[in-house]
């Protein structure tokens, strides 16, 4: 498993990429959620979410070592995140991305000069696809979250948050593959073990939730959640494990709930944030994680939405 040095050397390594994200408060979200919320804002990150953390950390290992080309599999996020590093470094990148992939993500892939190819629904077919090309064009793969230095990087934005805010009592971070949250993991129960770290997911991406009670990887169907970062199939083999001995607790939330967080943060706090981190939100607005009059830190993980499903999102939350 990674450990808090690998994270604190992914931060000297990414810190003329990545930014330090704000932490945003809202009083009227903290009244409602029951607690004093602060938001640790990935969506205002560059690119627009915590991915360039751990895809800075691996493309630039890669291009130390030599490489001039690198692949990944994304729904999105990920990789605009490699697209944009690879592109400022001067090297080829090919994207593997679903059929369903987000037309802002793929904009934003195209406009760092990334190659994209499409390949199915689930990560389960374009992630082979991704190494496939890697391995036939003599490139490096960068993982999506099953790669120690992906999870180091991710695990900058536990860093951070330590730093930004006194006495947190619990921090709830959205999981998709675990890229994220075994990273924040690992730097939070590092430094502070008393600090409770809660994931969340999806009910129709339950496949961590269903991983933990199995005590083993347990894989789910093509899922249709509105949360499209979070549609991962399975945790990873590098990723489960951490969050094995590590997390705190992990809740579920309904899509209908996720509408309304996504639509509450918008009209509030007039952010715009992705459904996958509206996944936070919604844990504390309706009661998931059992918690009153406690400092919680919700991670927003990021803020790529196509904007022509801006408003079905808030129609289909009031309805």
């Amino acid at each position: 498993m990674i450990s808090l040095k690998d994270v604190e050397d992914a931060r000297k390594r990414i810190s003329e990429i990545a930014h330090v994200t704000p932490i945003l408060q809202s009083e009227q979200l903290s009244k409602l959620c029951g607690n004093q919320l602060f938001l640790k804002s990935e969506h205002l990150q560059k690119t627009g979410s915590f991915k360039i953390r751990g895809a800075s950390n691996k493309v630039i290992q890669a291009i130390e070592n030599g490489g001039k080309y690198v692949t990944a599999a994304s729904s999105g996020n990920h990789g605009q995140a490699v697209a944009y590093v690879a592109n400022k470094y001067g090297v080829s990148a090919t994207i593997v991305v679903p059929e369903n992939v987000s037309k802002c993500k793929i904009n934003a892939i195209q406009a760092y000069n990334g190659k994209i190819e499409m390949c199915g629904t689930t990560s389960a077919e374009r992630l082979p696809r991704a190494q496939e090309i890697a391995d036939q064009e003599n490139g490096v793969f960068i993982p999506p979250y099953d790669d120690p230095l992906v999870m180091a990087g991710q695990g900058t934005v536990g860093l951070e948050i330590l730093d930004q805010v006194e006495q947190i009592d619990a921090i709830i971070v959205p999981i998709g593959g675990g890229g994220l949250i075994s990273g924040i993991l690992t730097a939070i129960k590092e430094t502070n073990p008393k600090i409770k770290v809660i994931g969340v997911e999806p009910e129709l991406a339950n496949d961590t939730y269903l991983s933990l009670q199995n005590k083993e990887i347990t894989a789910i169907g093509a899922t249709t959640t509105i949360a499209d970062g979070l549609r991962s199939n399975q945790p990873g083999d590098l990723t489960f494990p951490v969050m094995m001995k590590y997390l705190d607790d992990l809740v579920l939330v309904s899509e209908d709930e996720i509408r309304q967080a996504f639509s509450f943060v918008m009209e509030r706090t007039k952010q715009l944030i992705e459904p996958s981190s509206a996944t936070t939100i919604a844990a504390t607005m309706f009661n998931k994680i059992n918690m009153k009059d406690k400092n919680i830190v919700s991670v927003i993980s990021g803020g790529n939405v196509d904007l022509d499903k801006v408003h079905q999102m808030i129609v289909s939350a009031t309805e």
